[in-house]
């Protein structure tokens, strides 16, 4: 299995980090609170040792015992609701930088261009939304006021620990350094060691989407054991690279707690052989060995947020790529007002394609070559010709999915450079082969584009695709939650092609729109396209050639190019190419001459 690749040099890394630190900017000032409450607190905590020894220095007589007393239980109290709202407000700051993730992601997800969002696996995608933003919630927020804190506190921990006794702390300070080499050669591979566990999560995650998908193909081929063991692969690689991290950490935290514990013999017979030379005092030393008791928390929580951190910065680095996901195109010029199509002379073209070159890959052969075409205002335009002839990637063109190498298109006279691509397919209603629904229920599927939609239109757009009965025999009926065995293929391609109709749109676009439906049903469907295409265009690709006889026109395509045009009768007698395909799937029309498909 692929570990992608190996993790950048260090500039790389402050890169990275100012990445994260990115996340957490916005929320700069509420952090500052959070980490001026943990200084306070860690203030406290670094007086309560000389407070002991204040309470032990009185039974000397030389202080009152009832004043530290009265101060630990003030520490006690201040620390308590001091970190209550330090721990509240760092949560919370937390889960609104999740969110404001979350919502960068997802909008800029929305508003990439189709091509490139498309070329990446769907499950990978949604993991930058759900677990990457997980590991940025701690990294981004408390983490960082986590690393300040206890560089402070570790640090004042050692000064208060050189007022005590300044040998004492050479043998204390020696520890520490051992414990810093330690963590400072085995981190850095813990954090590679993570971002290689995230990134084949993330392999895993796409993979699973999309083999769940496809699972009645998978079961249909006895294919299930294979294709879990491929996924699973990238699960394994995942656990791999985890207990590699949790090894690492595992000896790191060896390493700390034997070190400190090391310390704290040392100190415990060193100082106390200090004490009977009389160079220590007893409160002293006591003082001094609750100052290394705490050591490991400072030491904790520095280990614990560079993991933390390191973790972060790999999350953030993989959602920061999403903003490397180029925008749909903007229009070159201000959008100038676009007529409606019943303003213009019916001998207008709607839409004119010239001269039109379209490459998916630089370098490659073209999907559409110098393509020529005029769709008019009305009327039924089919599209048809063999896989690969460029039927869909038109589909794509004249929704601005994909946009001309060379060449122009207009929309009603003007040119589509000059339109932003919603201005572009307002005018447009499309119906996908596969019709996928959107997450919801039925109301918020025909909804989708016409929000404004009342009850009464929606279920005439239904029963117009004889699917209004069914709608209203569901338990919640509209509001019926459509689950992945709620409706059947032609059921869920009848909502989509309502859907497109409820608008009444300029131009409805058909994918193979009845395919799954049969053969009473497309006969209502049909004749509702018909209806359609009196007051509009229509554009289908087709094939099941049945669907396309009665077009107005039929466009053949073949190797991106238009071949022929013209009426299902004329094509027969002129065109070889649409004579084959009409032999091949049976489908010759009646009172056509046999011998035009001979």
């Amino acid at each position: 299995m692929s570990e992608g690749p190996p993790p950048g040099p260090p500039g790389s890394r402050f890169a990275r980090l100012r990445v994260l630190w990115g996340f957490a900017r916005p929320h700069r000032g509420r952090l500052g609170v959070g980490l001026a409450l943990a200084l306070l607190g860690s203030a406290m905590e670094l007086a309560t040792p000389l407070t002991t020894k204040l309470v032990l220095d009185s039974l000397t007589g030389d202080v009152r015992l009832v004043w530290p007393i009265t101060a630990l239980l003030v520490l006690l109290v201040v620390g308590a609701a001091v970190g209550l709202w330090q721990g509240v407000l760092l949560g919370t700051v937390a889960e609104r930088i999740v969110l404001d993730a979350r919502e960068t992601v997802v909008r800029r997800y929305f508003r990439a261009a189709l091509l490139p969002l498309a070329a990446r696996p769907t499950g990978e995608l949604a993991t930058r939304v759900t677990s990457d933003t997980v590991l940025l919630r701690e990294a981004a927020s408390s983490s960082v006021v986590g690393l300040i804190n206890g560089a402070v506190l570790l640090v004042g921990t050692l000064v208060l620990m050189g007022v005590l006794d300044l040998v004492l702390l050479g043998v204390t300070v020696a520890s520490v350094l051992a414990i810093a080499v330690v963590f400072l050669l085995l981190m850095p591979r813990i954090a590679t060691e993570q971002e290689k566990a995230q990134a084949a999560l993330g392999r895993m995650g796409g993979a699973l989407e999309g083999a769940l998908r496809a699972l009645r193909t998978v079961k249909a081929a006895r294919a299930e054991e294979r294709i879990a063991e491929h996924i699973l692969g990238d699960a394994r690689t995942a656990a791999d690279h985890g207990v590699n991290a949790v090894r690492r950490e595992a000896v790191a935290w060896s390493v700390a707690y034997g070190g400190i514990q090391l310390a704290v013999i040392g100190i415990l017979g060193l100082g106390a052989w200090r004490v009977s030379t009389g160079a220590l005092e007893v409160s002293s030393l006591i003082a001094f060995l609750l100052y290394t008791f705490g050591l490991m928390g400072p030491v904790t929580e520095l280990s614990t947020h560079v993991t933390a951190v390191q973790s972060g910065i790999a999350a953030a680095a993989r959602i920061r790529e999403v903003e490397d996901l180029p925008l749909e195109a903007a229009a070159r010029a201000v959008a100038t007002v676009v007529p409606a199509p019943r303003a213009r002379p019916d001998t207008a073209p709607l839409i004119e394609v010239r001269n039109v070159f379209v490459r998916y890959v630089p370098g490659a052969e073209p999907a559409i070559r110098a393509l020529d075409l005029d769709l008019p205002a009305r009327g039924h335009t089919a599209i048809v010709g063999p896989s690969g002839a460029g039927k869909t990637t038109l589909f794509s063109l004249l929704l601005r999915f994909v946009h001309p190498e060379t060449g122009t298109l207009h929309l009603l006279g003007t040119d589509y450079a000059d339109l932003p691509p919603d201005r572009v397919r307002r005018h447009f209603a499309y119906v996908e082969q596969d019709t996928p629904l959107v997450p919801g229920s039925v109301r918020d599927n025909m909804l989708l584009a016409h929000p404004e939609a009342t009850e009464a239109e929606l279920y005439r757009a239904l029963d117009d695709v004889r699917l209004g009965e069914h709608v209203r025999a569901l338990p919640e009926g509209l509001d019926t939650v459509l689950m992945p065995g709620t409706l059947s293929g032609g059921q869920r391609q009848r909502i989509a092609l309502a859907r497109a109709l409820l608008g009444a749109p300029d131009v409805l676009l058909l994918d193979e729109a009845t395919a799954q439906i049969d053969a009473l049903t497309e006969a209502a469907v049909t004749e509702r396209v018909r209806a359609q295409a009196d007051r509009a265009a229509v554009v289908s690709i087709a094939h099941r050639l049945s669907t396309v006889v009665g077009a107005d026109r039929i466009v053949v395509m073949e190797d991106g190019a238009v071949r022929a045009a013209g009426t299902h009768r004329e094509l027969l007698r002129t065109d070889r190419l649409y004579r084959d395909l009409v032999e091949a799937l049976h489908m010759n029309a009646p009172g056509a001459p046999p011998e035009a498909v001979r």
